[in-house]
């Protein structure tokens, strides 16, 4: 579906290029677009290889662990429905503890992981449970500690202080996490505990 999207666009734009005789003013424009995308991927790449070196430190020093010894109280909390110790709680702290230190990527598969182990405890199989509609809104509006993506963005786009994002990337990420376990609290109680 997104190519056909993106083919349409492209054909679109040559099309108005064409008619309005501007195919060299597309042609240029598509050649400078590339060399930015080029130049950002770059720094990018530069960007993420840091913090991610950074993050494997405090993986091994065991920052992460207790990182996760914190969530572990507030997830049984949450999630009084999973057992503490099931494969579904430990994916869950996994996933939310990778998505706080800013690594998006490795959260996506301990985030699908729970969902799977959620869809085992599930009774009825064909209706999302509580717990993985509640996971889904926490995975999905993360609190965010370090958001590296955006701090690498910010740094290879040449901003003076990529860093001065992070106070107001936590305090918005909380609000927002806050307001989505809210509504779902509210709806479950709304519907009696119904999914």
């Amino acid at each position: 579906m997104i190519n056909k999207l993106w083919f349409y666009m492209i054909v679109i734009a040559v099309a108005f290029a064409a008619t309005g005789k501007k195919l060299e003013v597309l042609t240029e424009e598509m050649f400078s677009s590339l060399s930015a995308a080029v130049e950002l991927g770059i720094g990018l790449l530069g960007g993420m290889m840091l913090w991610c070196g950074i993050l494997k430190v405090a993986e091994k020093s065991g920052l992460v662990d207790k990182i996760s010894d914190f969530i572990r109280p507030l997830m049984k909390l949450l999630f009084r429905e999973i057992p503490s110790k099931s494969a579904a709680m430990g994916a869950m702290i996994m996933n939310i503890t990778s998505n706080m230190l800013g690594l998006g990527n490795a959260a996506t598969p301990m985030g699908l992981k729970a969902m799977q182990e959620l869809q085992r405890l599930n009774p009825k199989k064909d209706t999302a449970s509580n717990a993985m509609c509640l996971f889904l809104v926490v995975n999905a509006a993360p609190i965010q500690l370090l958001p590296a993506t955006v701090l690498s963005l910010r740094a290879s786009s040449g901003s003076v202080n990529p860093g001065i994002i992070i106070i107001p990337a936590v305090i918005s990420s909380f609000a927002a996490v806050s307001a989505g376990v809210i509504a779902c609290k509210l709806l479950e109680k709304t519907n009696g505990g119904r999914r």
